[in-house]
């Protein structure tokens, strides 16, 4: 039986059971004759479960259904499908999936780190009264269809012609609809859509308010796996991996190294906040670059022939970078390999929060007909020490998994060790069954809702702000003006753009005249304004990728991992005596 064969009739066997099921619950309050006759229930010894018995039973329950069910005119099959394969798989864990045509381009789309649009980064300008005056252009990106038609920060849209994908699949062409007033987050389901296609832009320009016509053909817009690689301070290097795993990750990893090495780093941070997971092979081949020949990564465990594995690193001449390495709860999967790879041999000191505790590995089985996907978990990993990092499932209860248990949940109310311990190569204490547990927790600096909600309103007095900064209308600041191209491979400096006393005590000028912001609040939230000014200063002159150096000097965690690196240089003595020695020495991180 093939491989194709086989998994059509785990498709069927799901859909039979769980429509079968809901064809035999009726209502209490009251009951629909069927419009066909009821066989009675035929004993599991005489009832013969084949393709064709399985078959048939689908196709009866659909008949009842379209018959007798409040909506039953206005099925929409591919979402009963999916909703039906989807649960039965989430019965056996929670990462298996079933991707329909539309998810599985998705699917794809996201493992090449690419997208099909224009390449820019949007945000909408509300006035006083809170509602969205228009979208205007953030940045956009080097090489990107954007940047080559010349549009630019603050240049806002006006209207749209061409192509719209809907949320559904299907394309409608559209002429000159006005884009005023829409929120960003729908301008950009506009701007976003089939390769090839030309749209046409009309934008009023931030330096001369002119409007122009721009015609941009969509193309492939690189995301890439690591926002950002620089000098933080002197000697350290910083590298953010906040997105996935992607294919391009370890490419990009490479370069970011070569890069900051030519630029005299001798010590590491490496950001995997929020970082999902993705392609167990790029994480391999990241913690290879800091693990000697022969030192395990993890070992993958599973029933099917071939998966059983031990992945071993083969670098003769490994890294030997201190390295901090910055995790939180929404740190997951490949992520969590690495993380773990670099724990149990004493090569990171791991700082931050509790990782998720996704230790499964999911494998595509796309040949199921009508472009369809099934990604299902196929092995368990175990880091080097023997860990295995999966949370428990048991309960089956899926939003309590990813949320209550898991991005939300109260690390502080339950503390203790999940799992069996283990020991790392210098002997100290890790443990499994609940995630990566870090060297050293740090959290992060929390913020109310009242505080998120007052930031909120003064986003858009910001950015207007910012607006006539960098076309030099803000009398007395005219050197803030910005006349030169994006230069997007530029480390910022302390005296670039900065958000001095008097230029501070412009903005609440500005605010109070134009949003009656009182100076008050100004006050209150100085941190805030300045942070974010400054960022749209360095986001209109050196791109959106560029911006995050600024948010990251206000970033507390990332600052107390800095702090972190001398115990983090002496954790890697200790890790390459206890490597060279083949003992365990002790626990010099505590």
């Amino acid at each position: 039986m093939n491989q194709t064969f086989r998994l059509s009739l785990i498709l069927i066997a799901v859909m039979f059971l769980t429509m079968s099921g809901f064809a035999q619950k009726t209502s209490t309050s009251a009951k629909i004759e069927p419009s066909r006759t009821v066989k009675p229930a035929t004993s599991k010894s005489s009832y013969p479960v084949t393709p064709e018995t399985i078959r048939k039973e689908i196709a009866e329950a659909l008949t009842v259904i379209e018959s007798g069910h409040v909506d039953g005119k206005d099925l929409k099959y591919n979402d009963l499908f999916k909703t039906t394969i989807d649960t039965m798989l989430h019965t056996l864990d929670p990462h298996s999936n079933y991707y329909d045509a539309k998810d599985n381009e998705q699917f794809r789309t996201e493992q090449n780190a690419e997208y099909y649009g224009i390449g820019a980064t949007i945000g909408d300008l509300s006035a006083p009264d809170g509602k969205i005056i228009a979208t205007y252009i953030k940045a956009t990106f080097p090489g990107a269809p954007a940047n080559m038609a010349g549009l630019k920060y603050g240049d806002r849209i006006v209207s749209f012609s061409g192509q719209r994908v809907l949320a559904d699949g299907k394309t409608v062409d559209i002429k000159n609809e006005s884009m005023l007033g829409k929120p960003f987050i729908e301008v950009r389901s506009y701007l976003r859509g089939t390769k090839g296609t030309t749209i046409n832009l009309t934008v009023e320009r931030a330096a001369t308010g002119e409007k122009e016509t721009v015609a941009i053909t969509r193309g492939a817009v690189s995301q890439p796996a690591v926002s950002e690689a620089y000098m933080i301070r002197p000697g350290v290097g910083y590298m953010a991996m906040r997105g996935q795993f992607t294919r391009t990750i370890y490419r990009e990893f490479v370069d970011g190294m070569i890069s900051l090495r030519a630029q005299g780093m001798r010590q590491l941070v490496l950001d995997l906040r929020d970082n999902g997971g993705g392609l167990v092979q790029q994480a391999y081949n990241i913690a290879r670059v800091f693990l000697s020949s022969g030192q395990t990564v993890f070992t993958q465990k599973g029933r099917i022939e071939g998966v059983t594995e031990t992945y071993r690193s083969d670098n003769p001449s490994p890294d030997r970078s201190p390295i901090v390495m910055l995790v939180n709860r929404g740190t997951a999967s490949a992520s969590e390999i690495l993380a773990g790879a670099l724990q149990d041999h004493d090569r990171a000191l791991i700082v931050g929060e509790n990782t998720f505790g996704k230790g499964l590995v999911q494998n595509p089985f796309g040949d199921i007909g009508y472009d369809s996907m099934l990604l299902l978990t196929i092995a368990k990993y175990q880091t080097p020490s023997g860990r295995v990092i999966q949370r428990d499932y048991s309960n089956g209860d899926l939003y309590n998994y990813y949320t209550d248990g898991g991005s939300f949940r109260d690390d502080a109310a339950d503390s203790s060790p999940k799992g069996v311990a283990s020991k790392t190569d210098t002997g100290r204490e890790v443990y499994g069954g609940g995630g990566i547990d870090p060297d050293v927790v740090i959290k992060p600096k929390t913020i109310t809702f009242e505080r998120n909600r007052a930031e909120q309103k003064i986003v858009s007095p910001i950015f207007a702000f910012a607006l006539d900064l960098v076309n030099g209308r803000v009398k007395g600041f005219e050197n803030y003006k910005i006349e030169k191209p994006v230069d997007y491979d530029y480390d910022i400096k302390a005296s670039d753009f900065p958000v001095t006393s008097d230029l501070f005590q412009a903005f609440k000028q500005y605010a109070a005249d134009k949003y009656k912001l009182p100076a008050t609040q100004a006050d209150a939230e100085r941190e805030f304004i300045e942070r974010t000014l400054r960022s749209e200063l360095i986001t209109a002159a050196y791109g959106s990728q560029t911006s995050f150096q600024v948010i990251n000097e206000y970033d507390d965690q990332l600052l107390k991992a800095i702090d972190l690196l001398p115990r983090a240089k002496q954790l890697a003595m200790q890790s390459e005596k206890a490597r060279s020695t083949g003992s365990k020495i002790g626990n010099p991180a505590n």
